[in-house]
């Protein structure tokens, strides 16, 4: 009978929860059935911009696409002229019919997008700029900022007349060793840097499978500037010249060579680039000539050395005493990826400034990647 009793009474407290009624928000509690559906919620953006994307050439647009596949970013519109090229990832990814454009203007002026990305030949970077500045439209480019350094002046211009944020994103920017061994550097912690060496190449975009729309250009000496000098050397430039705290370079001295002319007929394949700053030295070894792929960063001080070797591992020696061997620890939010940190830019304008993706220190990489192409044409050591 106890126990009946104890049945009824939580039966009438049940009943009792499931007829409540809030008068503040006027939401009742009903009971939940096995047969209610659950109703699917998608994942809040890890950004708010809203996105358009110029051009769909450079295979880096994967990236973006997937992120907005998986409801992580925002994008309004999409301006490709090439219909096949459009057609291609609008299946892989599922994209709306809405979003695509034939013309970037047109895009940006229906659109209105809060910030553009480059995914277009590194050559064509300049027309994003002349068209989205003018509206008042920041832009991020995939490296290098552009293909030479009168087209970067020329892009530099307008986003100061206009008041645009002009960033560059490189793929190293969000390597947490890197980070890890910049903040180590600027805290004197291994002495005044002496000596910087930077490796970053692979077997070669053909060997690697690029796309055929990303070979087209990537190969092509105006479309990207040149070869491996361009694709891979910009990463070097852009390292020397955040570890020296946006310092210009004195001279640079650069060698070019052309192993695969077959493949490659228009661009050299492996270069080396030196650049001299008054108290410490740098070198790039860029190449598309290499048995397997490897972006790794060393750096040298009066007291210790600091190698990452990828993106997460790191080998710190100080004082020819100890050696230790770490992964880094995860980059935090929103400074992890390019949107979120384009996003934290737009925001607060004092920031994009003094970093990788900043105007002023791609300039400096522009200035660099100049004198290492006049270098390789005169042979010979090239004052800035």
């Amino acid at each position: 009978m106890m126990k009946l009793t104890r049945f009824f009474c939580c039966l009438a407290l049940v009943a009792a929860v499931n007829s409540i009624s809030f008068a503040q928000d006027t939401v009742k509690v009903k009971p939940a059935t096995a047969a209610a559906a659950i109703p699917f919620v998608p994942p809040l953006p890890m950004s708010t911009l809203r996105l358009g994307i110029a051009g769909m050439s450079h295979d880096h647009v994967n990236g973006i696409l997937s992120d907005y596949q998986q409801g992580k970013v925002i994008i309004v519109g999409i301006a490709e002229a090439d219909k096949q090229l459009r057609a291609k990832y609008q299946e892989r990814y599922k994209l709306p019919d809405s979003i695509f454009f034939d013309d970037l203007k047109k895009m940006v002026t229906t659109k209105k997008p809060d910030a553009v990305l480059g995914y277009n030949p590194v050559a064509k970077h300049i027309d994003v700029v002349e068209i989205c500045a003018p509206l008042g439209i920041s832009v991020m480019v995939e490296k290098p900022l552009a293909a030479t350094l009168a087209q970067a002046k020329r892009m530099e211009f307008l986003a100061l007349k206009y008041y645009i944020k002009l960033l560059t994103n490189y793929e190293t920017t969000w390597y947490p060793s890197y980070q890890h061994v910049y903040n180590v550097a600027s805290k004197d912690s291994i002495g005044r840097i002496r000596k910087m060496v930077v490796h970053d190449g692979h077997q070669g975009p053909k060997e690697i499978g690029c796309s055929p729309e990303f070979l087209s250009w990537l190969t092509d000496p105006e479309l990207n500037g040149g070869g491996a000098l361009i694709d891979f050397g910009c990463y070097g430039a852009n390292l020397m010249t955040w570890l020296m705290e946006g310092q210009k370079p004195i001279a640079v001295t650069a060698v070019a060579r052309h192993f695969k002319l077959n493949v490659y007929p228009k661009v050299e394949d492996d270069v080396n680039i030196l650049i001299e700053y008054p108290t410490a030295t740098g070198l790039v070894e860029a190449s598309w000539n290499w048995p397997f792929s490897i972006k790794d960063l060393e750096v040298f001080g009066d007291k210790g050395y600091m190698h990452a070797l990828d993106k997460n591992n790191i080998v710190t020696r100080v004082n020819d005493t100890s050696t230790s061997a770490s992964n880094s620890t995860a980059l935090e939010a929103p400074l992890d990826n390019p949107v979120t940190y384009l996003q934290l830019v737009l925001k607060n304008r004092l920031l994009g400034i003094n970093d990788r993706s900043s105007l002023k220190y791609n300039m400096i990489v522009m200035q660099i990647l100049d004198a290492a192409k006049r270098s390789i044409a005169e042979g010979k050591r090239i004052v800035l």
